[in-house]
Formats: C-alpha cells, structure tokens, sequence
C-alpha cells in the first residue's frame, strides 16, 4: 500500500538552480525519483524506501532532511485534498511592490494555511495556495492577510478540479 506522499520543489526553475549549487548522489536523486506520490503507508516506511533503493534505513530520513536545509526541497509531507476532510482550498495572488516582496512573502508564509507561495512575472506578482480545516476559514485567512500587509489579496476558488500528475526527474 502506498499513499500521496510528495515534496514541493521551489519550482521548475528552482529545482534546477538548487540541484545545480547543490551536489546531489546518485542516492539523493533516488530518494527524489522514487518518493514522489509514492511513499509507503506501513508500520516502516523508511524499511520499505531503504529496501526499494538499496539504500541504509537510517539514511533516508536524514538525506531528506538536508535536501530540505539545502533548498533543493521546500516541502517533504503528506498531500492532503482539504475539501474531502471537510475543508476549503484557493489559489489567491497579490500585487506586491519589489521593495516589500520579501517581508509580505513573510508575513503571507507565516500562516499555517498557506501550502505554496510563488513570486511570477505579472502585475499579481506573489501567488499562493491557502487550504483550510474548516469551511469560512478561507475568507479569515484572506483578512488577516489584508490585515497584516495593507494590500489586497485577489481570492480565486476553483470551478473545476483537474488532475495533472507532475513529477520532477533529477
């Protein structure tokens, strides 16, 4: 049995600059090939990875761990579908000024909600993901958002759900 298990790199673009100042093993590259969607839900999931890879047990998680100090992973948990556990999820954006890009990128990240954050090239310049626990959360989570850095947040819930499954080979 396997479940929904994954990291988030920085980006596509990230991933490569990261991997690209970072030297990654052939075991690192293992661990992030093998572990993305597709981590074993047992008793010793670690067991389980070590022997899929021919790796040590002890190894896997710290190996993680410093790929997620490196920067060459931003997120490595469980991927949870918010509005089957009772929740809500939004992809939101905001329009930031350059020279308050890094303190909003703050404030915004400091909200246990906020599952992604991306800087783009566009007049919304910070996009961000916000999934919550229960529904109304959402439009709290934008307030004190609002709130917090004095700019508006553009809410914009999905119409339609599509899966797109996304994998990252290094």
């Amino acid at each position: 049995m396997s479940g929904s298990f994954a990291y988030t790199a920085q980006s596509a673009k990230g991933a490569l600059k990261a991997a690209g100042g970072v030297d990654l093993d052939d075991a690192d590259r293992a661990i992030i090939n093998a572990l993305q969607g597709d981590f074993p839900v047992c008793d010793n999931p670690w067991a389980e990875v070590a022997k899929a890879l021919n790796l040590e047990e002890a190894d896997i998680p710290l190996r993680i761990e410093k790929l997620l100090s490196e920067g060459v992973l931003s997120r490595f948990g469980p991927l949870y579908h918010a509005e089957q556990m009772g929740g809500e999820l939004t992809l939101a954006a905001m329009g930031v000024p350059d020279d308050r890009f890094d303190d909003v990128a703050e404030l915004v990240n400091a909200h246990e909600e906020v599952a992604h954050n991306y800087e783009r090239d566009n007049d919304w310049n910070m996009w961000f993901v916000i999934a919550t626990d229960r529904p109304g959360r959402i439009a709290e989570v934008i307030s004190e958002i609002e709130n917090e850095t004095g700019l508006p947040v553009h809410n914009m819930p999905k119409t339609e759900e599509f899966f797109v499954g996304l994998r990252f080979e290094v």
